[in-house]
């Protein structure tokens, strides 16, 4: 009898897992990362185009960018679900997706620490991962521990100026509730701009009152830029305190912004570039 019972104890999680969602459609970077953060990574048989880390989620099936997706490229290839985020669309996708019966996860966009924890507590739970997420957000707990005795002994905080830049578009400048703003003050910076939200192109005489001590970027941007020499070439920029201390940053995009299970790590290589340059 023991040891019947006991087979039936090893044979539950297998039950279980079961019972979880095989087959996973998985739209936008930070909750892919996620994904694969947690061992699940081997249920993706589809991404969009945000989703390249780690490197296997670079090789998946792509459905297009998180907000121009393509209903008919998600249902070929047979989602028992797909998790996106609130930012996911266009909504005339989503209403085809929903109307296919589709079990579609929504959450929220990350904008701090505690979103983060949240998004990994939601998936890892309808993952049934439940110990790989509770593992996840102990490390996640444990680098912003660091980060915060970190900031408690840095004073004079810079003013820190994020520019998105797109192939052949004005640049843009983020101002408050962005990811962009997030993460400058999760790393101890102040943003420069605090008389707006959300992006706007960035003017010459902007530039200039707005006198960054540190320039931001992501890497993609800066190349689409055309390194330094061209963005510091951009009116106003170089009139800037950040240019005539060089003082540009550029991190990865997926990386800084995507408030995903990396962001702790992302914001104390941040602060440590912001003030041991």
């Amino acid at each position: 009898m023991i040891r019947f019972f006991c087979l039936i104890l090893l044979l539950l999680p297998t039950a279980a897992s079961a019972d979880a969602p095989m087959r996973i459609v998985s739209i936008g970077g930070a909750l892919t990362e996620t994904i694969y953060a947690i061992g699940a990574g081997d249920r993706i048989v589809g991404s969009d185009t945000t989703s390249y880390y780690p490197e296997a989620a670079a090789a998946l099936p792509k459905v297009g960018y998180q907000r121009a997706l393509s209903a008919e490229g998600i249902l070929s290839l047979g989602p028992e679900l797909i998790i996106m985020s609130d930012e996911s669309g266009p909504p005339a996708v989503l209403e085809q997706l929903k109307k296919a019966g589709v079990n579609m996860l929504t959450l929220t966009a990350g904008r701090s620490l505690e979103d983060v924890k949240t998004t990994i507590e939601t998936i890892s739970k309808t993952l049934e991962k439940e110990s790989e997420g509770a593992s996840l957000i102990a490390q996640i707990t444990g680098m912003q521990d660091r980060l915060r005795e970190v900031s408690d002994r840095q004073t004079d905080p810079p003013h820190v100026m994020f520019i998105l830049q797109h192939s052949g578009g004005a640049p843009m400048v983020a101002g408050k509730n962005t990811a962009a703003d997030s993460i400058i003050r999760l790393a101890g910076g102040i943003n420069a701009v605090a008389d707006y939200e959300g992006y706007k192109p960035l003017s010459p005489e902007s530039a200039a009152s707005l006198a960054p001590d540190v320039l931001l970027l992501t890497t993609q941007g800066l190349a689409q830029a055309g390194g330094e020499a061209s963005l510091l070439s951009v009116p106003g920029l170089s009139l800037t305190p950040a240019a005539g201390n060089g003082r540009i940053i550029a991190m990865d995009a997926l990386l800084l912004l995507g408030f995903g299970p990396r962001t702790a790590e992302a914001a104390l290589e941040l602060n440590k570039q912001l003030y041991n340059p």
